[in-house]
């Protein structure tokens, strides 16, 4: 039986010490693309950062994982809920995919097994998603894979000395079992696209 956690061209699974690296170059990655802007941090600061995900207590909704590509075992880039509401049945999530991986499909793939998961499993009714407006790529793959714009935060966050717009987008656990199957890793429905998408800025 094929891993839930594995589709036709990536893999979810746990963040492991020697990650670090891949989680370097992708902080670098979004900085050239205008999505994120912090001071420059060491090495060292990601190998710790890596061992303490790998040895993290696990957390059933809101958790991490690294999306690797099954036909090289390369990490491409992480996906994970980073905030969820069980009573009101709502998560948030963010992915990022590293900018030599991007448009070959690997974000939609992670994003459509992560939503089976959060939808089928654990029962959510809706999944969020805060995206940057400059941000086109990951806009057209949310609607790709059934999201809807349901508001926009007029210069919510400053970055590179100006401030953006950030634009709320929504899925609801049925309106996404219309466009995907809730059991088979299958991202036909979704087409190729990337994203670098923030759940909490």
């Amino acid at each position: 039986m094929t891993s839930f956690w594995s589709g036709k061209q990536i893999r979810l699974r746990g963040i492991e010490p020697d990650d670090w690296t891949a989680f370097m170059r992708f902080a670098v990655d979004e900085e050239r693309t205008g999505d994120l802007l912090n001071p420059p941090r060491s090495a060292e600061s990601f190998r710790v950062w890596a061992k303490e995900q790998a040895a993290a207590k696990s957390n059933e909704d809101c958790f991490g994982l690294a999306i690797e590509a099954v036909d090289t075992g390369e990490i491409v880039g992480a996906v994970g809920s980073h905030q969820a509401d069980p009573r009101a049945g709502w998560f948030e999530y963010g992915i990022t995919i590293g900018a030599d991986h991007r448009r070959k499909g690997y974000a939609a793939e992670a994003v459509v097994m992560l939503l089976r998961f959060m939808f089928a499993e654990r029962r959510y009714h809706k999944c969020q998603a805060r995206i940057f407006a400059h941000n086109e790529a990951s806009l057209t793959l949310h609607r790709r894979l059934g999201f809807v714009e349901e508001g926009r935060l007029r210069d919510h966050v400053f970055l590179a000395g100006q401030h953006h717009d950030l634009i709320m987008m929504g899925v609801l656990a049925d309106e996404f079992a219309q466009l995907h199957s809730m059991s088979e890793p299958d991202c036909s429905a979704a087409g190729p696209g990337v994203t670098t998408c923030s759940s909490g800025g």
